[in-house]
């Protein structure tokens, strides 16, 4: 069996280091971080920098993420099959429903958000593109743990925190939880990951009937909801949306 390259390795998470956290981080950090070297944690961040993977704040010397992953995320989400067929029809969704649009995917142990539509207004938004969401709580996580079986045993086998009162975190409460999803074929999230903030989700299948991702819009609970539950028209739509980029994956009419 052929062994992995250890530097690559450590490049590997001194990346993925510095996309978490404080996003900018000293020497004497990443090196303490990873049990290494600083001599060796400081040519592996010279080599990434030499390649655009890595910048160095001049005045700080902390180092942060380069530009150069963006351009290769950018590249990855263009070529996705999944983005490219969600594009028209998430537009659709936000504007209609008036909040934001997330596409995710299962990575790793979350949610890789891989498609952000703003909400259609004239606020100060972030794009949130290559975030990561947790399993467990949101309802993009929650539907992609109804229907993917790996989904499914990451949200199960791995650590529910309470991020708010309302998070499920038992294992009982959970697993019927997500028998209520699958039987109604939507997932939503009411204030159990950030509070203030709701939002519902629904499957996405491909040409398989396989579950390949989850849409759903996200905005203030007051807006999201009415009496105490998710606004049935935007349950509604979030499912419109869902049944057409299945149907443009090759899904069928379901």
């Amino acid at each position: 069996m052929a062994r992995n390259i250890q530097s690559l390795e450590r490049a590997a998470a001194m990346l993925r280091l510095l996309a978490g956290g404080e996003r900018r981080l000293g020497l004497s950090e990443v090196a303490s971080a990873l049990g290494l070297a600083k001599g060796t944690a400081h040519g592996i961040l010279r080599t990434l920098q030499a390649e655009g993977f890595v910048e160095q704040d001049q005045a700080s010397g902390r180092y942060q993420l380069g530009a150069e992953l963006l351009r290769l995320g950018n590249s990855y989400l263009d070529v996705h099959e999944l983005r490219a067929r969600a594009l028209v029809w998430t537009d659709d969704l936000a504007r209609s429903s008036g909040e934001s649009v997330y596409v995710g995917v299962l990575h790793q142990q979350g949610v890789l958000i891989m498609h952000h539509v703003f909400r259609p207004d004239d606020s100060r938004q972030v794009l949130e593109v290559g975030a990561m969401q947790p399993l467990h709580s949101t309802a993009l996580g929650k539907v992609l743990s109804a229907y993917d079986p790996v989904a499914h045993t990451e949200a199960v086998d791995g650590e529910r925190t309470a991020f708010t009162p309302r998070t499920v975190t038992e294992p009982a409460d959970f697993e019927e939880l997500l028998d209520l999803i699958r039987a109604r074929g939507w997932a939503d999230d009411m204030e159990e990951t950030w509070d203030g903030v709701a939002s519902v989700a629904a499957p996405i299948f491909d040409r398989r009937r396989m579950p390949v991702g989850a849409v759903g819009v996200t905005g203030a609970v007051e807006r999201v909801c009415k009496a105490g539950e998710v606004r049935s028209d935007l349950v509604a739509a979030v499912r419109d949306c869902a049944r057409s980029v299945s149907r443009d994956l090759g899904a069928g009419r379901f």
